[in-house]
């Protein structure tokens, strides 16, 4: 019962509405980590009660976002060990690596992609790719996929705009 009562304080305590762009950030900032969970539903529902708070909502997500993906970055350079079993990778893993070296922090501009982003982020890390770059591309295609994702949401929802007024 004491755990229950642990997480509806939690949850109250990073209730959208109340603390909408803080929740938003921490949202952004986890959904960017290896943890299997996205952030857009957080952007929309935020922008559905607040549609005031589109451009703040469009930076704060991607900070929160960038700054996972800096910490999937780290997560990657870390693990070292993970360098010992590249030598025995399947022939399309040591062509994605390929890839992924030639390239190098450019391909984090495709961080913003469902499934492969965040280990991207990671590889990049553990390849030892230069790490502002790499950051500075993940912001850039971040920034666009919350753009792109909320304003095809709103634009293809519109009433539910209204609605929340």
């Amino acid at each position: 019962m004491r755990m229950e009562a642990w997480v509806h304080a939690l949850l109250a305590a990073l209730a959208l509405p109340k603390y909408g762009l803080v929740t938003l950030f921490f949202v952004a900032l986890l959904s960017a980590t290896l943890l299997p969970m996205g952030s857009e539903p957080a952007v929309a529902g935020l922008l559905y009660l607040n549609p005031e708070l589109f451009w703040p909502a469009m930076f704060v997500a991607t900070a929160g976002n960038t700054i996972g993906g800096a910490i999937s970055w780290w997560m990657g350079y870390g693990a070292e060990r993970a360098f010992e079993k590249v030598k025995h990778r399947k022939p399309s893993e040591v062509k994605a690596l390929a890839w992924l070296e030639r390239f190098g922090p450019k391909a984090c501009l495709l961080a913003f992609l469902p499934l492969v982003g965040d280990p991207l982020c990671a590889l990049a890390g553990w390849m030892r790719l230069p790490f502002w770059p790499c950051v500075g591309y993940m912001a850039v295609g971040k920034f666009a996929r919350y753009v792109i994702y909320t304003g095809a949401l709103l634009w293809l929802f519109p009433d539910q705009m209204g609605s929340a007024n």
